[in-house]
Protein backbone atom coordinates (compact mmCIF):
# COMPACT_ATOMS: atom_id res chain seq x y z
CA UNK A 1 0.00 0.00 0.00
CA UNK A 2 1.37 3.37 -1.02
CA UNK A 3 0.28 6.17 1.28
CA UNK A 4 2.62 8.96 0.16
CA UNK A 5 0.29 11.88 -0.40
CA UNK A 6 0.63 14.61 -3.00
CA UNK A 7 0.20 17.65 -0.78
CA UNK A 8 -1.23 21.01 -1.64
CA UNK A 9 0.06 24.08 0.16
CA UNK A 10 -2.99 23.83 2.42
CA UNK A 11 -2.59 20.14 3.30
CA UNK A 12 1.19 20.17 3.76
CA UNK A 13 2.90 20.07 7.15
CA UNK A 14 3.49 23.61 8.45
CA UNK A 15 7.26 23.48 7.87
CA UNK A 16 6.72 22.51 4.21
CA UNK A 17 4.22 25.27 3.38
CA UNK A 18 6.74 28.10 2.80
CA UNK A 19 8.87 25.82 0.61
CA UNK A 20 5.85 24.82 -1.47
CA UNK A 21 4.87 28.48 -1.82
CA UNK A 22 8.40 29.16 -3.09
CA UNK A 23 8.10 26.26 -5.54
CA UNK A 24 4.95 27.82 -6.99
CA UNK A 25 6.77 31.16 -7.31
CA UNK A 26 9.79 29.48 -8.94
CA UNK A 27 7.93 27.19 -11.35
CA UNK A 28 4.52 28.81 -11.80
CA UNK A 29 3.02 25.56 -10.46
CA UNK A 30 3.51 23.10 -7.64
CA UNK A 31 5.62 20.25 -9.09
CA UNK A 32 4.21 16.88 -8.06
CA UNK A 33 7.68 15.86 -6.84
CA UNK A 34 7.66 18.72 -4.34
CA UNK A 35 4.08 17.87 -3.39
CA UNK A 36 5.17 14.30 -2.57
CA UNK A 37 8.32 15.35 -0.73
CA UNK A 38 6.34 17.84 1.38
CA UNK A 39 5.30 15.02 3.72
CA UNK A 40 8.85 15.28 5.07
CA UNK A 41 9.88 18.94 5.37
CA UNK A 42 13.48 17.82 5.84
CA UNK A 43 13.41 15.82 2.60
CA UNK A 44 11.92 18.72 0.67
CA UNK A 45 14.42 21.19 2.09
CA UNK A 46 17.36 18.86 1.51
CA UNK A 47 16.33 18.24 -2.08
CA UNK A 48 15.87 21.95 -2.80
CA UNK A 49 19.27 22.78 -1.29
CA UNK A 50 21.04 20.06 -3.30
CA UNK A 51 19.25 21.16 -6.48
CA UNK A 52 20.43 24.74 -5.97
CA UNK A 53 23.98 23.70 -5.12
CA UNK A 54 24.28 21.36 -8.11
CA UNK A 55 23.03 24.14 -10.41
CA UNK A 56 25.76 26.41 -9.03
CA UNK A 57 28.61 24.05 -10.01
CA UNK A 58 30.92 24.80 -12.91
CA UNK A 59 29.00 22.39 -15.16
CA UNK A 60 27.32 24.17 -18.06
CA UNK A 61 23.70 23.50 -19.09
CA UNK A 62 24.65 20.54 -21.31
CA UNK A 63 26.82 18.97 -18.61
CA UNK A 64 24.17 19.43 -15.92
CA UNK A 65 21.68 17.76 -18.25
CA UNK A 66 24.06 14.87 -18.99
CA UNK A 67 24.57 14.16 -15.29
CA UNK A 68 20.88 14.54 -14.37
CA UNK A 69 19.47 12.55 -17.28
CA UNK A 70 22.12 9.84 -17.18
CA UNK A 71 21.16 9.15 -13.57
CA UNK A 72 17.42 9.52 -14.24
CA UNK A 73 17.56 7.02 -17.09
CA UNK A 74 19.79 4.60 -15.17
CA UNK A 75 17.36 4.72 -12.25
CA UNK A 76 14.38 4.37 -14.60
CA UNK A 77 12.63 7.45 -13.20
CA UNK A 78 9.31 7.85 -15.01
CA UNK A 79 8.91 11.36 -13.56
CA UNK A 80 12.40 12.91 -13.72
CA UNK A 81 13.23 11.97 -17.32
CA UNK A 82 10.25 13.93 -18.69
CA UNK A 83 10.76 16.76 -16.19
CA UNK A 84 14.44 17.15 -17.07
CA UNK A 85 13.62 16.95 -20.77
CA UNK A 86 11.40 19.99 -20.30
CA UNK A 87 14.00 21.69 -18.12
CA UNK A 88 16.69 21.00 -20.73
CA UNK A 89 14.52 22.69 -23.37
CA UNK A 90 14.13 25.70 -21.06
CA UNK A 91 17.92 25.73 -20.57
CA UNK A 92 18.36 25.78 -24.39
CA UNK A 93 20.05 22.37 -24.46
CA UNK A 94 19.87 20.87 -27.94
CA UNK A 95 17.01 18.43 -28.52
CA UNK A 96 19.54 16.05 -30.11
CA UNK A 97 21.46 15.79 -26.84
CA UNK A 98 18.27 15.38 -24.83
CA UNK A 99 16.99 12.61 -27.11
CA UNK A 100 20.35 10.83 -27.08
CA UNK A 101 20.24 10.80 -23.27
CA UNK A 102 16.63 9.57 -23.15
CA UNK A 103 17.42 6.80 -25.63
CA UNK A 104 20.80 5.80 -24.19
CA UNK A 105 22.62 6.74 -27.38
CA UNK A 106 26.12 8.12 -27.90
CA UNK A 107 26.81 11.69 -26.84
CA UNK A 108 27.53 14.30 -29.53
CA UNK A 109 31.06 15.05 -28.26
CA UNK A 110 33.82 12.95 -26.74
CA UNK A 111 33.91 15.18 -23.64
CA UNK A 112 30.19 14.71 -22.95
CA UNK A 113 30.58 10.97 -23.62
CA UNK A 114 33.28 10.78 -20.96
CA UNK A 115 31.02 12.70 -18.55
CA UNK A 116 28.17 10.28 -19.21
CA UNK A 117 30.42 7.23 -18.92
CA UNK A 118 31.93 8.48 -15.66
CA UNK A 119 28.51 9.32 -14.23
CA UNK A 120 27.34 5.79 -15.02
CA UNK A 121 30.47 4.32 -13.41
CA UNK A 122 29.88 6.38 -10.25
CA UNK A 123 26.25 5.20 -10.08
CA UNK A 124 26.81 1.55 -10.97
CA UNK A 125 30.00 1.09 -8.95
CA UNK A 126 28.85 3.16 -5.97
CA UNK A 127 31.70 5.61 -6.40
CA UNK A 128 34.45 3.01 -6.81
CA UNK A 129 36.43 3.98 -9.93
CA UNK A 130 39.76 2.66 -11.11
CA UNK A 131 42.72 4.98 -11.47
CA UNK A 132 42.41 4.66 -15.26
CA UNK A 133 38.70 5.58 -15.19
CA UNK A 134 39.47 8.69 -13.14
CA UNK A 135 42.40 9.55 -15.43
CA UNK A 136 40.17 9.25 -18.50
CA UNK A 137 37.80 11.75 -16.87
CA UNK A 138 40.67 14.17 -16.16
CA UNK A 139 42.13 13.70 -19.64
CA UNK A 140 38.79 14.84 -21.09
CA UNK A 141 39.26 18.20 -19.35
CA UNK A 142 37.38 17.59 -16.13
CA UNK A 143 38.71 18.12 -12.61
CA UNK A 144 38.46 16.53 -9.19
CA UNK A 145 35.88 19.21 -8.35
CA UNK A 146 33.78 17.99 -11.31
CA UNK A 147 34.13 14.39 -10.12
CA UNK A 148 32.82 15.32 -6.68
CA UNK A 149 30.03 17.34 -8.27
CA UNK A 150 28.83 14.19 -10.04
CA UNK A 151 28.37 12.76 -6.53
CA UNK A 152 26.44 15.91 -5.56
CA UNK A 153 24.17 15.49 -8.59
CA UNK A 154 23.73 11.82 -7.73
CA UNK A 155 22.70 12.69 -4.17
CA UNK A 156 20.03 15.03 -5.54
CA UNK A 157 18.82 12.44 -8.05
CA UNK A 158 18.67 9.62 -5.49
CA UNK A 159 16.33 11.80 -3.46
CA UNK A 160 14.05 12.59 -6.39
CA UNK A 161 14.22 9.30 -8.29
CA UNK A 162 13.62 7.16 -5.23
CA UNK A 163 10.81 9.42 -3.99
CA UNK A 164 9.15 9.13 -7.39
CA UNK A 165 9.43 5.34 -7.33
CA UNK A 166 7.95 5.17 -3.83
CA UNK A 167 5.21 7.76 -4.43
CA UNK A 168 4.47 6.77 -8.02
CA UNK A 169 4.51 10.51 -8.65
CA UNK A 170 2.36 11.51 -11.63
CA UNK A 171 4.21 13.48 -14.32
CA UNK A 172 3.21 17.13 -14.24
CA UNK A 173 0.99 18.33 -17.09
CA UNK A 174 3.77 20.71 -18.15
CA UNK A 175 6.04 17.73 -18.90
CA UNK A 176 3.47 15.16 -20.07
CA UNK A 177 4.51 15.70 -23.69
CA UNK A 178 7.93 14.28 -22.77
CA UNK A 179 6.61 11.03 -21.24
CA UNK A 180 9.23 8.27 -21.07
CA UNK A 181 9.54 4.62 -20.16
CA UNK A 182 12.73 2.72 -19.46
CA UNK A 183 13.79 0.35 -22.23
CA UNK A 184 13.65 -3.30 -21.30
Amino acid sequence: MNDIKLHTIESAPEKSKPMLEQSVKDFGMLPNLHAAMAESPQMLEGYKVLHTLFGETSFDAEELTVVWQTINVEHGCHYCVPAHTGIAHMMKVSPELTEALRNQEAMPTEKLQVLQDTTLLVVRNRGVLSEQEVQTFYDAGYTSENLLNIVLGLAQKVMSNYTNHLAKTPVDDAFAQFAWEKKA
